[in-house]
């Protein structure tokens, strides 16, 4: 059994609607949908984690299936693989350390700035600095382990496709590698966009089979992004 997981294709970072797909975005779903495609890759199941840029990413895979004949089975919505609440982490710091140097360069908005900031707030909430959150980092990484565990149950023999976010699918990759948590914040950030990796259930856990890879996008390394 093959459990393909994909970070949903770039989001409108910077809108005032994060949680859809920027046109980038749609274009890597649609490119990702069309190498499964060609690829012989034929699924028992699709899962969502039931955010708006989950669904359309899987949209676009399914368009491309349907455009060369092909049907995916109906996505089912779990919400386990819905992406931790990323504003609450990172307002939360940015608030508890408006004066750091990091939390400073942040606000020129380039991407080594921001990416610096981005893991200095998750490595905060990995060690619990971060209080009154709508989820703890504990709490988020069990509610991940059960839906990995749920996947098992839904392939059978076959393949399952999952369109989830950075966050989960790097906890389920600290799973399967047995890594401290300082290695799984270091696994979400250098996760791109409608990347592939893939797991295998083996003795009552995930194994990892590949991480973060972009075979749909060889030759566009323009369509290379993180968020």
């Amino acid at each position: 059994m093959s459990l393909l997981l994909v970070r949903h294709g770039q989001a409108s970072y910077g809108a005032a609607d994060y949680d859809k797909l920027s046109e980038r975005g749609h274009v890597q779903a649609r490119r990702l949908g069309e190498w499964l495609a060609r690829g012989g890759h034929r699924f028992e199941a699709v899962v969502v984690g039931g955010m708006r840029r989950h669904r359309e990413t899987a949209d676009g895979v399914i368009e491309a299936f349907a455009a060369q004949g092909l049907a995916l089975p109906e996505p089912v919505a779990d919400p386990g693989f819905a992406e931790f609440d990323h504003e609450a982490v990172f307002s939360t710091w940015l608030r508890q350390n408006a004066d750091h140097p990091v939390a400073i360069a942040s606000r020129s908005g380039l991407p080594r700035d921001v990416g610096a900031m981005l893991q200095a707030a998750l490595l905060a909430w990995a060690n619990d600095e971060l209080p009154d959150l709508p989820e703890s980092w504990a709490t988020f990484g069990a509610r991940v382990h059960a839906a990995g565990e749920r996947l098992e149950a839904l392939g059978g023999g076959g393949e399952v496709l999952v369109l989830s976010s950075g966050g989960v699918i790097s906890r389920l990759a600290q799973i399967a590698l047995d890594v401290p948590n300082h290695r799984a914040v270091e696994l979400n950030l250098a996760l791109r966009n409608s990347a592939l990796s893939e797991f295998h259930p083996h003795a009552g856990r995930l194994r990892l089979g590949s991480w973060n890879a972009l075979p749909h996008l060889h030759g566009a390394r323009d369509l290379w992004t993180y968020y």
